[in-house]
């Protein structure tokens, strides 16, 4: 059990543990915005609850009337946003002082997480990516071949992987013999993001692209050694040229990935897994996808 929640027991006033549970997300190397966040968003359990409530004594129910007064009563505003987060925040520190021991039981494992749905994402049509990808692979063949284009779009499209994943591939993360087919290893340089660290399978006919780019590019050490914005260009050149009417990104790439394994069968986890997200994000992504297959029809 760590440090940082060592000393908390049921009978420890709300204020100290709340300065442990600072110190214990300092340690895991979060972010000082996300700390400050967190913990702006906890204090405010010190307004509701008298001074000499202690953590023992807060049941499933207080933790709701306590959301129900911060939500319509506090006479502060709280959008749906922020009190999504606030939920995040009360929800993440009961569970830490649970899991490591400080408490018997979770009073706040069943309090009801609301998300907030942003707008459906803009994905590629099934024509749309034929187009796409025959764009790309034009330039393998031109009087100067050049196989960037291919490489890099058909590997967003196959992998569903983000702009960030994608700048962090170095040659050494990508193994073109493995027993089940050319893969791709997502890796994470920082501790906290260790759990989204994967592997996913390459399209089968992008090896040889990624051949040619090897020859005529040489790249050492990152997959793709330019700054993200220039991979962009890259992007809404082969879209200019594709004749989208749409802005071609990374994240429109990311979806429209999900998308196809999602009307393919892709079994639900392992689509999941190869996005990288937990399980809390991937009931809105679900719910998404479900609306775009409704939605969205070639063309």
């Amino acid at each position: 059990m760590p440090d940082q929640s060592s000393h908390i027991t049921p009978q420890t006033l709300i204020t100290p543990a709340i300065e442990a549970w600072q110190h214990y997300l300092q340690d895991q190397g979060r972010s000082p915005n996300t700390i400050k966040a967190f913990v702006s968003d906890l204090k405010i359990l010190t307004e509701y609850f008298p001074p000499d409530t202690t953590l023992g004594s807060l049941s499933l129910t207080q933790l709701n009337n306590y959301l129900q007064w911060m939500e319509h009563e506090r006479g502060r505003p709280c959008s749906p946003k922020t009190l999504a987060r606030r939920i995040t925040s009360l929800k993440s520190f009961f569970s830490w002082l649970h899991r490591y021991g400080a408490l018997p039981s979770n009073p706040a494992e069943k309090i009801v997480q609301k998300s907030v749905r942003s707008p459906l994402p803009t994905v590629l049509s099934e024509e749309e990516i034929v187009r796409v990808l025959e764009t790309a692979n034009r330039h393998r063949f031109d009087e100067k071949p050049d196989a960037r284009y291919y490489t890099l779009v058909a590997l967003l499209l196959g992998t569903g992987i983000k702009k960030s994943e994608c700048v962090g591939i170095h040659l050494n993360h990508i193994e073109l013999d493995a027993p089940e087919g050319p893969l791709l290893f997502v890796r994470y340089a920082s501790p906290q993001h260790r759990y989204k660290e994967r592997k996913i399978r390459l399209p089968e006919d992008w090896p040889p692209a990624f051949h040619e780019y090897l020859q005529q590019y040489q790249p050492t050490d990152q997959l793709f050694p330019w700054s993200p914005r220039r991979l962009e260009y890259l992007l809404e050149d082969i879209g200019e040229e594709a004749g989208l009417d749409k802005h071609l990104s990374f994240d429109m790439c990311r979806w429209s990935c999900a998308l196809q394994d999602y009307r393919s069968g892709m079994e639900s986890d392992r689509i999941r897994q190869k996005l990288g997200i937990s399980k809390i994000q991937w009931r809105e992504v679900y719910h998404k996808l479900q609306q775009l297959a409704t939605a969205q029809r070639p063309g």
